[in-house]
């Protein structure tokens, strides 16, 4: 099979609020072109774009899935992209190498939170922009209603290109405005030819179409002219001003339908296949000379190996060809190049520039890494992953699984950059973070799969840091006598606080050797191994400087190990004295909500001790920023979602740590205690 021309390939990534309905038109577009021969359902897990089986059994898309089909001589390479924030990767990902968005509305819901955000980052990136406003055959849809909302939220260049033709359960098709034809509901078969209008649809479509003219001709000049003269615009004319405007982000084209009865699919495909612009028609990611790939997508298999999807971002790229990685400089030879259906690959020959396609098994390569043909320069800008906010410590449930564990969920961070795997030096937990309950429930679930191994999750340890409020002195001497050689060590320290809580600091202050040079080492060392434990929580000390300021020594019986001991006694003794505090992790949180929720999730904030730092409305939504402790969002997604009814979601980032007010440390310290007892 030879490589699509650039100009004749639409990539679409289909994205919106969950359950708005982007994989049910995902399938709706595959069965209609021809590509399936029946409608797939979500309810019964048969539809191409959803293949894992976590997905049939929580029926939602939880990874992007890639479909292609061709349509009026153009090759769609379609993007199906979960629309649950938890599963944030791959969306961001697709939204890099596709060359418009299809946005999703449910008929009934309108513009949802998630859509708003999508909208926005689509914008960020100056991606062109279709609408679909799906499921009009649900109780309570309006099509009207969410035009508007479409219009007031999103942007008012939202402009409808077909209408329905009834509402609800009495949805019976829809119209072309700009070919002025109508197309029945089908009852489950492939839409067919179009029909013409009726006479009670007349009027309904003469003032809609005036609109969808009028936004069309205030594009481009000429027309506006030849317009305001009354002549009359051909189709031809105008589907390619509309192109432009499409392009050029002056117009986001609506249209309609119910896809899990095939109604108003074929009007989709037309207009992305007559609207939406081509690889060729936006400016190029990278210039080379030879080919170049960029990989927006890693699929870990138990069996396969690593799968990475790319799009071809320069050149012509074949088969069984040598390219270099442009982030490690690694060789990388592809082997047979793939295109995907869903989960089931398709051999090619090649792939030209603007298509999408994949390899498996390369070595040292990852999702955001970009392929070039050797002596080539490239770079690209990298995937802005954001942090994951939820973490869970990782208790393998059969001894001896530590390695394999950490090493399957490495794989399986491999194919969602926002799971992270780490270890917390402090506390000794292995920690596995996502960006929400859900998304590390499903890797657990994952691992176990593909795998074979299973595992526990348990609210993670909060870091805690102790540290000291003033000044204190202490003498320690460490004596110690065997009948032979014996032990002899005898040090004076000071210890004061440093500003921030941050740091540690050794100063000799040793004036006439009563301490010898080559032992001073040791009392530092003592000291710092005393501090990896505090008094009080048992936590790790810092934020103190430490003065060696006096001593003793034995000529025969001194020692290294002796004044190491003989270190840290002192330290424990001044430390007592020092006024020592209990410090704790805080975070800058950011909450975006529905206006609506807004005073409840508020008051929440100020229930977890938090600092209410500012508010920004953003059509419909509002973002909150506060400072908030680490211990009390150890379980603040399920009180967001609870809060919001799932329709929020926040992002986290350290800022320092302060000191726990004094309730509240007495409580960790008796909580850390119990624990001691316990073991």
């Amino acid at each position: 099979m030879p490589a699509a021309d650039p100009t004749a390939i639409r990539n679409v990534a289909l994205v919106g609020h969950r359950g708005a309905g982007k994989t049910a038109l995902t399938e709706a577009l595959l069965f209609e072109s021809g590509v399936t021969n029946r409608l797939g359902t979500i309810d019964a897990g048969s539809t191409v774009s959803d293949g894992d089986e976590d997905e049939h059994s929580r029926q939602m898309s939880l990874t992007a899935s890639i479909c292609h089909l061709s349509w009026q001589g153009a090759k769609l390479n379609l993007i199906d992209t979960p629309g649950d924030a938890g599963f944030i990767a791959d969306s961001l990902a697709a939204l890099r190498v596709v060359d418009a968005a299809l946005v999703l509305l449910n008929g009934v819901a309108g513009v949802e939170v998630h859509t708003g955000r999508h909208w926005r980052r689509c914008a960020d990136l100056g991606l062109p922009r279709l609408i679909c406003i799906s499921m009009l055959d649900r109780e309570r849809a309006d099509f009207d209603a969410a035009v508007s909302a479409a219009r007031e939220q999103l942007s008012p260049a939202c402009v409808p290109i077909t209408i329905p033709i009834g509402q609800e359960a009495d949805l019976g098709g829809v119209i072309d405005l700009l070919r002025q034809q109508a197309y029945a509901a089908p009852d489950g078969e492939r839409e067919g030819d179009p029909t013409e209008l009726g006479a009670d649809d007349a009027d309904r479509v003469a003032a809609a179409r005036e609109q969808l003219v009028e936004a069309i001709v205030e594009t481009d000049e000429e027309l506006m002219e030849r317009y305001l003269e009354g002549e009359e615009i051909g189709e031809d004319e105008l589907l390619a001003a509309l192109r432009g405007a499409v392009g050029a982000g002056e117009i986001f084209p609506v249209v309609c339908g119910a896809a899990t009865q095939n109604i108003g699919t074929r009007a989709v495909l037309d207009l992305i296949a007559a609207a939406s612009p081509s690889p060729a028609d936006r400016p190029p990611a990278v210039e080379t000379d030879g080919p170049a790939a960029f990989i927006f997508k890693t699929v870990a298999d138990a069996f396969a190996g690593r799968i990475s999807v790319f799009r071809v971002f320069a050149g012509e790229l074949a088969g069984d060809t040598t390219l270099i990685n442009g982030r490690s400089g690694a060789k990388e030879r592809l082997g047979q190049l793939l295109v995907l259906q869903g989960r089931d690959p398709e051999q090619v020959d090649a792939l030209g520039q603007g298509d999408i396609g994949a390899v498996s098994k390369l070595k040292d390569t990852t999702t955001g890494d970009l392929l070039l043909a050797p002596g080539e320069t490239a770079s690209v800008e990298p995937i802005a992953f954001p942090e994951p906010v939820m973490s869970f410590a990782v208790v393998p449930r059969s001894k001896g699984d530590e390695e394999k564990v950490t090493g399957s969920l490495r794989r399986l961070a491999e194919e969602d950059p926002t799971l992270v795997i780490r270890r917390d030096e402090q506390t000794g937990e292995q920690l596995l973070a996502g960006m929400s309950q859900v998304h590390v429930e499903v890797a657990v679930g994952r691992l176990k799969r593909r795998f074979g191994v299973e595992v526990d999750l348990h609210q993670p340890r909060v870091p805690y840091l102790e540290t000291i409020r003033k000044e204190a002195r202490a003498r320690a001497r460490y004596k110690k006598q065997t009948g032979g050689r014996g032990q002899f060590g005898d040090c004076e320290i000071v210890i004061e606080p440093r500003d921030g809580f941050e740091g540690y600091e050794f100063l000799d202050e040793i004036v006439g050797g009563v301490i010898p040079q080559g032992f001073r080492p040791a009392v530092d060392k003592g000291i710092q191994e005393a501090m990896r434990s505090g008094g009080l929580a048992g936590s790790p000390v810092k934020g103190v400087r430490v003065r060696l300021v006096d001593g003793q020594h034995h000529s025969v019986d001194s020692s290294e190990m002796a004044f190491k001991i003989a270190g840290s006694l002192a330290w424990k003794d001044a430390y007592a004295k020092a006024n020592p505090a209990l410090l704790e992790p805080i975070m800058w949180l950011a909450v975006t909500v529905p206006d609506d929720a807004v005073g409840g999730v508020n008051g929440d904030l100020n229930s977890r001790r938090g600092r209410l730092l500012g508010m920004e409305p953003a059509g419909g939504t509002t973002s909150i920023q506060a400072e908030v402790p680490l211990a009390e969002l150890l379980t603040y997604s399920q009180s967001l979602t609870s809060l919001t009814g799932g329709r929020g979601d926040y992002t986290m980032t350290f800022l320092r740590y302060e000191e726990v007010p004094a309730h509240e440390a007495q409580k960790v310290i008796a909580q850390s205690r119990q624990e001691e007892q316990g073991e």
